[in-house]
């Protein structure tokens, strides 16, 4: 039970820090905000993944999945973070 809530909480923060990011790129228009939160929406799906990996499908192994969106979204936030010019 207390498993299921840290993972939610966990893919609920970083949701919210993608909302956040988003709505401060809206405002700003600054290539590494926009970076930075599809990072979190990538983070936040690994969130959700691990909640479906360990709560959900007990049977089936999701651990790969959710490394590969791992590294998917940290490799979004490098690209920002070296290719913006802001």
């Amino acid at each position: 039970m207390i498993p299921g809530i840290v993972y939610t909480l966990c893919a609920v923060t970083a949701l919210l820090c993608a909302v956040l990011l988003l709505r401060a790129y809206l405002r700003v228009r600054s290539k590494v905000l926009l970076w930075s939160a599809l990072c979190f929406v990538g983070l936040m799906l690994s969130n959700a993944v691990l909640v479906l990996d360990k709560l959900v499908y007990t049977e089936i192994d999701l651990h790969p999945v959710r490394l590969y969106v791992t590294l998917i979204s940290l490799l979004l936030l490098l690209f920002g973070l070296l290719y913006s010019n802001d």
